[in-house]
């Protein structure tokens, strides 16, 4: 079978599930714009929910928010493993959304790779003539890379990216080359990527952009080749490409693993002198150096000194400091981290969050432990919550053992 055979098998609530789920959803205001949908969908995790809010949207698919709505819902549907959902919802867009676009199109593509359906993406770019009434372009053809990456399926992307633009009469573009080089790095081909780099500038005369070279730079450091980074980082600057946040919180990074505190801190006024503000990730692998140097009071003071410099901490954020903290032993910062990591909606996963029960727990904070697992079970849908409530019972946190524990005293 070759790269392009894909197969889809067949729907029998195609049209027809995406309504069922919206009724048996939780009721939504009706006609609300793609834009407060999108917003309504970062803080909702329950699928039935999620496609309840994407069924009002009124305004026009055509639009940036409401193809970020269709992304989004078909996260959550993919999340809870629900693939015949996400099947049905996309195959129903495609059929009953009038006017399509291949932007829309592209959308489809993507949110199949973000679900891990590669063989619908492709089946899906196969289809959009005859959907759009009008020849592929480099618009869904780059989306279809792209879902390979999104798929974690980067391997196929090289012999797809050869096999598609010859079918399809497309010339790649840099964006194109851009989600090669990527790939090839993803798969650790990184002397590969150098190569497709070299050959698109001086072959197909593309000039190169500042994304791929932080692509390649990521890549390189990751390798613990640093001395041929910083040859890369100066043949970028040479060739008029100006280093963004992105590329400066790659160098961050490296020193933020490999250096001390004082490294990173001598790198952020680096960036502060060009020009650029650091963001949320250059001060979180600030605060994990801090963590890995021993040194969590320090770490703390970057946390709580986030907002003054106008971010706001993210998941990643919350994760390291709450498990040095637990770790630690300090539950009661623990609680307030995690209490902001809730406002926010950016809990930390159930590993990190496992570490401050059994630390509250251990410090005989029992209600405060149950309080925790309560608030996270309510973020997520039932199906999610399994190990909170195997936890509950190992913790004697669960409603039967506490009745139990009252028993046996009595």
């Amino acid at each position: 079978m070759g790269v392009l055979a894909a197969s889809r098998p067949h729907l029998s609530l195609l049209g027809y599930l995406p309504r069922r789920l919206s009724t048996t959803a939780p009721a939504t205001s009706t006609g609300i714009s793609a834009a407060v949908a999108k917003s309504l969908l970062r803080n909702e995790f329950d699928p039935d929910r999620a496609v309840a809010i994407l069924s009002s949207v009124a305004d026009s698919t055509s639009s940036t928010s409401a193809r970020h709505a269709l992304e989004l819902t078909v996260r959550r549907l993919a999340r809870s493993r629900r693939f015949s959902d996400v099947e049905a919802l996309l195959e129903y867009r495609k059929s009953a959304v009038a006017g399509l676009t291949e932007p829309y199109i592209a959308t489809v593509i993507l949110s199949y790779g973000t679900a891990g359906m590669l063989d619908h993406a492709l089946c899906t770019l196969d289809e959009v003539p005859a959907l759009i009434s009008a020849p592929h372009s480099l618009v869904s053809f780059n989306a279809f890379l792209s879902a390979c990456i999104r798929a974690k399926k980067p391997n196929r992307v090289p012999d797809l990216f050869a096999e598609l633009s010859e079918k399809y009469a497309i010339t790649p573009d840099v964006v194109s080359y851009g989600v090669l080089v990527n790939a090839l790095c993803l798969t650790g081909k990184t002397d590969k990527a150098i190569e497709t780099l070299n050959e698109m500038v001086t072959v197909k005369h593309l000039e190169p952009t500042t994304v791929i070279y932080t692509t390649l730079l990521d890549s390189l450091y990751k390798k613990g080749k640093s001395d041929e980074a910083e040859a890369l980082w100066k043949e970028m600057v040479g060739n008029g490409c100006a280093p963004d946040l992105i590329s400066y919180n790659v160098r961050v990074m490296h020193r933020a693993v490999h250096g001390k505190p004082e490294d990173v801190l001598e790198l952020i006024g680096e960036i502060e002198a060009a020009g650029i503000k650091p963001d949320t990730i250059t001060y979180t692998y600030l605060l994990t150096c801090h963590c890995n140097a021993g040194q969590l009071e320090e770490a703390k003071a970057v946390y709580r000194g986030l907002r003054e410099k106008g971010c706001s901490p993210n998941a990643t954020t919350f994760k390291i400091l709450l498990s040095r903290l637990c770790v630690n032993g300090d539950v009661d910062m623990g609680l307030e981290v995690f209490e902001d990591s809730l406002t926010l909606n950016k809990v930390p996963d159930f590993r990190t969050m496992k570490l401050l029960v059994e630390g509250l727990v251990k410090g005989a904070k029992l209600q405060e432990a149950k309080e925790v697992v309560d608030k996270v079970k309510k973020r997520f849908p039932e199906n999610l919550v399994g190990g909170w409530n195997k936890l509950e019972k190992e913790l004697g946190l669960s409603a039967d053992e506490q009745v139990r524990d009252q028993l046996e005293v009595s």
